[in-house]
């Protein structure tokens, strides 16, 4: 028998270009294609909790394939925001911004949530997995040199942690390095295993 054997019902698609998502669900053996819709909301309604946020627009991701999904198809949606002290640090507009970012992480504990829909015709769920990331401090030269050489402008709180500023920046990690990359793999394993 072979692993998620269960998922040969489904032609299953990832709603991302991330490079991060594509490859650790290529780490599960997964057969799938990507298909990826431009200009989707990533907008929540205020008051929502971290967990809420990355699930509400993991969701929404989702109901923007909904109307051009086969009945055979299981769409795989994420979002994955840092979240230090209920403030949401999404993607930096430049570099300043993205310096910025860094400079609030340094030596602070902040939270990497993704939320993630498995969505097929007849059936939708949704989950969200939390790390703790813990950054040392870190000098000016350091986010300078970061920020100009790696240019982390499409990743949210803008690091990678899988980077530079990973290697040298996380002191303490509790939860899922998958996580942080972009997609809590093991979750999602488990979640597909109950397909």
């Amino acid at each position: 028998m072979r692993i998620l054997d269960n998922l040969k019902k489904y032609k299953v698609v990832l709603a991302s270009n991330s490079p991060r998502r594509k490859e650790l669900l290529s780490g599960l053996g997964v057969e799938y294609e990507v298909r990826t819709m431009p200009d989707v909301d990533e907008s929540y309604p205020e008051g929502l909790s971290g967990e809420e946020i990355a699930k509400h627009i993991a969701q929404g991701k989702a109901e923007a394939y909904r109307s051009v999904m086969q009945a055979n198809e299981l769409i795989i949606t994420a979002d994955t925001i840092v979240y230090l002290d209920g403030t949401v640090m999404g993607k930096p507009k430049d570099e300043a911004d993205a310096k910025e970012m860094l400079c609030k992480l340094s030596g602070k504990t902040h939270q990497v949530i993704t939320g993630v829909c498995l969505t097929t015709s007849h059936m939708q769920k949704c989950f969200s997995t939390t790390t703790d990331v813990t950054f040392a401090l870190l000098t000016e030269e350091e986010i300078e040199y970061y920020v100009t050489r790696y240019r982390p402008m499409d990743k949210a709180g803008s690091y990678g942690v899988q980077e530079w500023i990973g290697f040298v920046g996380v002191e303490n990690l509790s939860g899922s390095y998958f996580n942080v990359m972009g997609l809590p793999i093991q979750r999602l394993y488990t979640e597909l295993k109950k397909l």
